[in-house]
């Protein structure tokens, strides 16, 4: 695997890959829509701050990431689906605080940890608080469930809705109409990737070799990391046709 380039307290891509879109159903968009107003805006809960991070986060980025992170959700479970293979069902559950979601799909007990990024992005990214050097995801330690995930997979989707809020002066907000967030996100054109993925022994790779983006660093000069993180390069990882022959295998 690849390191970022460093200069001092910046970091610079190396290896990335470019951004190919495929539609996205307009179905799934209204899945997620949906499922993200009702963590965000209704009766679930979400952390207002990332694991080990400075920054609190208000309703409106919260909506984004909750959004962007069950659309990845589906993207795979549909991309499985066409592949004939069946990772059960999506957990559409609305969690309140203290309940766990501890994997995302599974197949044939194999669980799939989906991370989703904005199509710029060329980063895994696992927050470093949230792992420990076993491999082992620490919430799901502290629930009392299985900590271990088989392989990681990305998804990227355009546009960045981040950007789009912030266009639009929602991203700061606590109080949004959601007629205002369907009328944005309706008026966007959605497109996703997968550019890879990794499995448990990579992660542990990462882990032992100090792939690390450190907290309050820049990435490509101008992202300022809210988190430290375990990183690696999209251009490192595994084709995503690669993940499906190991799935079909009995």
């Amino acid at each position: 695997m690849q390191r970022l380039k460093q200069t001092e307290r910046s970091y610079y891509i190396t290896n990335g890959t470019n951004f190919i879109g495929d539609q996205i159903d307009p179905d799934h968009i209204n899945q997620a829509m949906d499922f993200a107003h009702e963590m965000v805006f209704g009766s679930g809960f979400h952390r207002n701050h990332r694991t080990g991070g400075q920054h609190t986060r208000k309703k409106g980025e919260l909506f984004c990431n909750t959004f962007q992170g069950k659309l990845s959700e589906i993207i795979i479970y549909e991309y499985l689906k066409k592949e004939h293979i069946d990772s059960g069902a999506i957990d559409f559950g609305v969690h309140g605080q203290g309940v766990w979601d501890d994997a995302d799909l599974t197949v044939q007990e194999k669980r799939l940890n989906i991370k989703s990024a904005a199509f710029f992005s060329n980063l895994l990214l696992l927050e470093t608080k949230d792992w420990d050097l076993r491999g082992n995801y620490i919430p799901n330690l502290d629930q009392g469930v299985s900590a271990r995930y088989d392989y990681f997979i990305l998804v990227r989707i355009k546009p960045d809705l981040k950007r789009v809020f912030r266009k639009n002066k929602l991203f700061y907000s606590n109080d949004i109409e959601k007629s205002k967030i369907l009328e944005l996100i309706n008026g966007q054109d959605w497109q996703f990737d997968i550019p890879g993925f990794i499995d448990y022994y990579q992660l542990l790779k990462m882990m032992d070799g100090y792939y690390i983006l450190p907290q309050n660093a820049f990435l490509n000069g101008n992202i300022k990391m809210d988190a430290e993180n375990y990183y690696v390069q999209t251009g490192d990882m595994n084709a995503i046709g690669n993940l499906i022959k190991n799935l079909k295998q009995p």
